[in-house]
Parts: structure tokens; sequence; C-alpha cells
């Protein structure tokens, strides 16, 4: 009997001591399955490019398939309010970019706030959009382009991924800044509307560098400018908007996202593996191909990343009139 009792209380004190001990020590290791990263806009377009690329690259680091999910619809908010509402565990990562930041503001009644509901995890890369037009438009620089607007109002039609991506603002920002007349064609993702570009059914596009650089190479769109300040390595013989619009500029973002709450052990992990990921020769040249400028940093980095670009497009979309699909 007692040689029974000493066996059930030695059994009781180890269940009390593996209790007592740090959840780290006895929970599994994160990640323990796969981990999906939703995407906003149809495959084919910027977003997902980069999301298909640092995907891949997690899925070896992670030793857990990150699978792509494509949720287009609403310039990226439909899939946002699907990961904001997913359970905060780390396995739903959200593919944030400069269209959240313009909803911010384009929409009345969205059922969250980008910056604060949101744990921005790690920026991925900063790059410009490309000012790119179909063959046909005899206009071969932005000075010559503004002329031949001036000279047929209202025929030029300018494409985008969908209302309040950057790749639309970028285009009202120019229409502001020029005073041109353009008529603005809303697609669902940049992918359907490069279709529409390449083939003349519209005549010029902003869109995200990634997205047209190779149409660009091969001689299916020429580009006109870069949105950014300085000019791209990728197009080095290609101007600058400002330029000839002094003081335009406007340059996208991407990065990882995930609903606020996720385990901090979580947080670490993906920070640590994208940093590498950005610091990686091999993928790092594959951004760069992409015209793509890697930006690791800490998610407190990003955070204040995204919510200047709220700040600054606010006044962008309240002044084109704007309004959702």
């Amino acid at each position: 009997m007692n040689r029974c009792r000493r066996g059930f209380l030695k059994l009781a004190a180890t269940i009390a001591a593996v209790h007592a001990l740090p959840r780290a020590a006895w929970a599994q290791a994160y990640p323990s399955r796969p981990i999906r990263l939703l995407v906003g806009f149809a495959p084919g377009g910027g977003q997902d490019i980069l999301a298909r690329l640092i995907g891949n690259w997690l899925s070896e680091r992670l030793g857990q398939q990150v699978v792509i999910e494509n949720r287009a619809g609403q310039a990226g908010s439909l899939a946002a309010e699907a990961a904001v509402k997913s359970p905060p565990d780390g396995y739903t990562l959200y593919m944030i970019g400069p269209n959240n930041a313009i909803n911010a503001t384009l929409y009345d009644n969205l059922t969250f706030d980008i910056v604060k509901d949101f744990q921005h995890i790690a920026a991925l890369v900063t790059m410009p959009n490309v000012m790119s037009v179909h063959p046909s438009v005899p206009a071969k620089n932005v000075a010559e382009f503004i002329a031949y607007v001036k000279a047929n109002p209202g025929k030029v039609n300018f494409a985008s991924g969908g209302v309040g991506t950057s790749v639309h603002v970028s285009g009202e920002l120019f229409k502001q800044m020029t005073g041109i007349d353009m008529q603005h064609v809303p697609y669902r993702g940049a992918g359907p509307a490069n279709i529409d570009l390449i083939a003349g059914q519209v005549q010029v596009m902003f869109d995200n560098l990634n997205s047209h650089i190779g149409h660009i190479k091969q001689g299916k769109l020429r580009a006109l400018a870069v949105t950014t300040t300085t000019r791209s390595p990728e197009l080095p013989d290609v101007p600058v908007v400002a330029d000839t619009v002094p003081g335009y500029e406007a340059t996208a973002f991407f990065g990882i996202s995930a609903p606020r709450g996720i385990p901090p052990d979580a947080i670490a992990k993906l920070n640590s593996e994208i940093n590498a990921g950005l610091r990686d020769p091999k993928l790092k040249a594959r951004f760069d191909e992409l015209g793509a400028n890697t930006r690791p940093g800490t998610p407190d980095d990003f955070t204040k990343l995204i919510a200047a670009e709220v700040a600054k497009w606010a006044p962008v979309v309240k002044t084109s009139g704007a309004k959702p699909n």
C-alpha cells in the first residue's frame, strides 16, 4: 500500500512540475502546421508575385507550407477583413500594401483599423510604380503625354487593379497635379488590367514596376516614367515623373501582417525569417529583378511606415472624389 501511495505521489508531483513549466517549454514550437497567406488581388498581379516569392522562402525556412490564398475584392479589403477576423494564432497572415493605406480613407464602413487592428510583422519591399502606355499612344515622354491628353480630353483611359489601389491613386495624383482629364477604368486586379492595356483597350497605367517590367522589356508597353523621386536601377533610362511634374511622388510598399494578438514567439520567428530572406543574396536578386527595394526592419518600423502612408494618401483620395465600386 505504501509503495502504491509513494508511486501515486511521485506521478502527481511529476504532472505538477510539468504544468509549472513556462508554456514555451511544453507547447509545440511555432509553426506546427501550414500557414495561409491572404492576398487581396487576383493571381498574376504585383502583390501576388511578391507573396509567392516570400511564401516559398518561408515554407523552406519554417518547415511548413505557406499557402497563398487569393481573395480579390474591394481593393484588398475583403482579404484584410477575413484576416483580421481569423484566430490570432500566427497561422493566418495578410499581404499588406499601399491599397490598405488608401482604403482607410476611401471606405467609410471598414470593420477594422488597418494600423491598430493588425500586428504588422515585417516590411518586404518598396518600389516605384511605372507610368506605362500602349505603343499606339503617340507620346514618348510625360510632357508629350500631358499634351496628348489635353488635346483629347476624356478620350484617354487609365487602368488600375481596382478603386483604392496605389495604381489608381497614382493616376489620380497625376491628374490633380497636371489638370488633365482621363477616365479611370478599374479592374479586379492588376493582372486583368494589364491584359487590356497590352491589347490597347486602355491607354495608360501606373502599375507596380514588378508587374510591368517584363512587358516593358519585351516591347509590349512603353515606359514613360517611374513614380519615385529617383530612377529605378532596373530601368535606368526611364526618367521620374517629377522631372516634368515637380513634387510628384508615389512609392508602393508591401509587407506581412497578421491579426493583432498573435503570440510574441510567432511575431519574432516570422520577422526574423523574413528579414533573413530580404538579406539572402539569391532572394534579394529576385526582388532586384522586379525593381523592388528590400526593406528589412522591425515590426515597429513597419507600423510607422503604414501610419505615414495612411496620412499621405488621405487628402488625395478626398480630392479625387473616388468612391468604392
